[in-house]
């Protein structure tokens, strides 16, 4: 969580707005563009509002985010519990899906015997891009497992102007330039603004490195590991 508040970011626009007595643009509406800038930046990097947690896992190999996950970034070890004064475990690996499924086609069955036989220790997981708020688990859950996680989660909107950001004070200027965007489209049809709502959503998009490349990279399945031991 960052340390700017909504005051201070709308003063900025204000001033570059050349309307600090909100006139044309109510704080109200400054501070809905806010929220949609964090939101806009939690999409396109979801570093931005990283979570550690220790979660307790479910019987079986499915498993969900916490409440308000997004997108899971990676997990990282097992642990003894959910507490965060819990013992860490073993180290869990990615493992490619394509290659689990050949070498060990029944994994997911909670009947299977030899090394996927479900346990309370997982060795690795799989993750999907296309359903990033589901993670698998390798052995699959047999009870009382837990395992550290880093996840995306949702930004807390700002309900007033004195509430801090939800992401990193790094990301400052991406909001204000997301703000700036919202605020001159609003009158794109005086002239230059349209122009002046496309530059600033253009530094906004090369400020957060917009375009999925970021996506990319965080997602758990660039690590491009195989089947361990």
């Amino acid at each position: 969580m960052g340390t700017l508040t909504g005051a201070n970011i709308i003063s900025r626009v204000q001033d570059t707005l050349q309307d600090t007595t909100s006139v044309r643009w109510p704080e109200a509406e400054l501070l809905r563009y806010i929220n949609d800038a964090q939101r806009e930046i939690v999409n396109f990097r979801p570093d931005a509002s990283a979570t550690h947690a220790n979660i307790q896992l479910i019987t079986g190999t499915e498993q969900d985010l916490p409440s308000g996950g997004l997108r899971l970034i990676k997990v990282t070890r097992n642990m003894s519990g959910t507490a965060s004064s819990s013992t860490g475990g073993r180290a869990i690996r990615i493992v490619d899906v394509d290659i689990l499924n050949t070498q060990e086609p029944d994994w997911h069955n909670p009947s299977v015997s030899g090394d996927a036989a479900h346990t309370t220790i997982a060795k690795h997981y799989v993750f999907d891009n296309d359903d990033p708020r589901k993670f698998y688990v390798y052995p699959g859950v047999a009870g009382n497992s837990y395992v550290e996680i880093v996840y995306s989660a949702a930004p807390t909107d700002l309900g007033s102007t004195s509430a801090t950001i939800s992401v990193d004070d790094i990301f400052g200027n991406a909001i204000i330039d997301f703000v700036l965007y919202r605020a001159y489209m609003k009158d794109a049809e005086y002239a230059g603004n349209a122009q002046r709502a496309q530059s600033h959503y253009q530094l906004f998009g090369a400020s957060i490195g917009q375009g999925g490349q970021a996506q990319v990279l965080l997602s758990p399945n660039n690590d491009g590991t195989g089947v361990g031991g």
